[in-house]
């Protein structure tokens, strides 16, 4: 840009409408032999500029030349018709930029110079019922953008809003109540969820069939609802069942959230419809509390009501999002709101949001993000769904990759047995089912198959890990430790595969940078895809062990 600005400075100045800024995009080549970077705004500005595209590529050139290249960072610098301009970056420029990040702990990333709270809603699962596949997604992308924001010098703060309030909860209290006639306040549920969402199904049933068990578990919800003490402490104990349920899989996946369910905001929902009444939004439709906010209608391009609160004076899921989107802005001060959920919530939450900042609960100095996410399929392109027409349950989907890993591992190392072959399988059939998640456009379906996740070859979990311990593998061959060639010796590039490689490396920043700033996981796995080819192509080309480079081969 200041070439751009130094070599059309006065026209620049005189047609104020040239924007350098946004005209001039710097992109990785496409093929290696035009060199490491391309830009292609000479063409754009040829109108504005009332010149040849070639001429502004030369004269772009000509300063590129006389400002930068005294500092080293091009190598090489083309013009090609009809006026691209190719940049490869000096081989000096990459060594430093490696040893700079060798050195530094954070592998050349800066931390963001505030760390602004953000809150991360994700995961979610509904109290007594079992997580099913339809929480794959949300779990697997929250925690990766969770740790990546983390990384990167944010606040994070993980939130699990569970279902864990509703009419449901009393007419489970009242079926519990007949299994267990006599039980108290203070009686233990030895019960697991399995057994608590079978207990559920049942009570639904009675509930359609039995109109003496449906006026019981009214009662019971009205109960629950006024802080009655013994339906208050079986309630505890179900969402204790459920959440422990929960943390098996939690642990498994490596993910770590705080629980926050909706009964969190129950105390809060009442005031959220009065700051409603008092920003004059509320109207009456149907006998329910509703905003009309500006651009929703439905499929009759009537306008769309967000409820706030029904006609028996109960509360909706919005009125709860709005009363959570209050509390995380003004008491858990968040600059930044990311909700992880499927694609079909979009609608909703583009109206809450819209409703809030209507309402004043986010001022424009809060960001709010929605990350939306496809279905997971079958491997016929369908939802998946057991012999009794329920959804997949998850632990059930975990259990399997896990098992396909050991027969993976044990077909290629007969020899690997015991406590190491059941952890090295439950490391791989995880991080298959993550990684194949996280691989995918987010915004895309994909297809769930354990053959494709499990293969060593492809863009797969188990392609990286290869990379790690082929890695691991020359190390100890050449019986180096890295801290001391660190010291002693220095990276020199001489073949174009190690080149490739450092290019690659000292991208990573840019990367992880791209990927917060899109909430696309995908760019950072398609870039370590990218990064093991590039070392399994080093490693074919560049001999490492008792070579005249083996300390510079083993610090790259």
């Amino acid at each position: 840009i200041a070439a751009f600005y130094e070599a059309f400075h006065d026209k620049a100045v005189e047609n104020k409408s040239i924007d350098l800024r946004a005209l001039i995009e710097v992109t990785e080549a496409r093929q290696e032999q035009f060199g490491h970077y391309q830009c292609n705004a000479a063409m754009k500005l040829t109108k504005q500029l009332d010149m040849p595209p070639l001429d502004i590529a030369l004269a772009i050139k000509s300063k590129l030349e006389e400002k930068l290249y005294p500092h080293g960072l091009f190598g090489r610098i083309e013009v090609a018709k009809p006026g691209f301009i190719n940049l490869s970056l000096s081989t000096e420029f990459l060594t430093q930029t490696l040893e700079h990040l060798q050195t530094d702990p954070r592998l050349g990333v800066a931390a963001i110079e505030k760390a602004q709270r953000v809150v991360v809603d994700f995961s979610s699962p509904n109290i007594a019922k079992e997580m099913h596949v339809g929480h794959l997604r949300s779990t697997i992308l929250g925690d990766a953008l969770s740790r990546l924001l983390s990384f990167l010098g944010y606040d994070v703060l993980r939130l699990n809003h569970l279902g864990d309030w509703g009419t449901q909860f009393g007419m489970l209290i009242a079926y519990i109540q007949l299994q267990i006639p006599d039980l108290k306040a203070d009686t233990p549920l030895s019960l697991s969820l399995t057994q608590l969402v079978d207990w559920y199904r049942a009570a639904k049933q009675r509930f359609d069939a039995d109109a003496n068990f449906k006026q019981q578990a009214q009662k019971a919800v009205v109960a629950l609802q006024r802080g009655d003490p013994f339906s208050l402490a079986v309630w505890t104990q179900i969402c204790m069942i459920s959440s422990q349920a929960y943390e098996e899989i939690y642990r498994l996946f490596s993910v770590e959230l705080i629980n926050r369910g909706e009964s969190f905001y129950k105390p809060m929902l009442s005031a959220v419809v009065e700051d409603c009444k008092a920003a004059g939004l509320l109207k009456k439709s149907e006998g329910a509390q509703c905003l009309f906010l500006p651009g929703f209608v439905n499929r009759e391009g009537e306008p769309l009501p967000l409820m706030i609160q029904k006609s028996d004076g109960g509360y909706n899921y919005a009125t709860t999002d709005l009363a959570a989107i209050k509390q995380r802005v003004k008491t858990e001060h968040a600059d930044w709101i990311i909700y992880v959920t499927d694609a079909g919530q979009a609608q909703h939450f583009d109206m809450v949001f819209q409703a809030a900042r209507a309402i004043g609960y986010l001022p424009d100095s809060v960001k709010v993000s929605h990350v939306p996410f496809g279905l997971v399929l079958r491997a016929d392109g369908k939802k998946f769904k057991t012999r009794e027409g329920d959804t997949e349950k998850l632990v059930d989907l975990l259990t399997v990759a896990i098992e396909k890993a050991k027969t993976a591992l044990q077909s290629r190392n007969p020899e690997l047995s015991g406590e190491l072959l059941d952890e090295t399988a439950t490391a791989l059939g995880i991080n298959a089912v993550k990684y194949s998640d996280l691989s995918c456009h987010r915004a895309s379906n994909y297809v769930f198959n354990y053959d494709k996740m499990l293969q060593f070859e492809g863009n797969t979990a188990a392609f990286l890990s290869y990379a790690v311990v082929r890695i691991r593998s020359i190390y100890r061959k050449a019986g180096a430790q890295w801290s001391a060639l660190s010291k002693t010796d220095a990276i020199q590039l001489k073949e174009p595969a190690e080149l490739s490689l450092a290019l690659l490396l000292c991208q990573f920043e840019d990367v992880l940078d791209q990927t917060a700033r899109e909430l696309m996981p995908h760019v950072l796995t398609d870039y370590l895809f990218r990064l093991a080819e590039k070392f399994h192509r080093f490693f074919h080309d560049c001999r490492v062990e008792g070579s005249e480079y083996q300390n510079s081969r083993l610090l790259l």
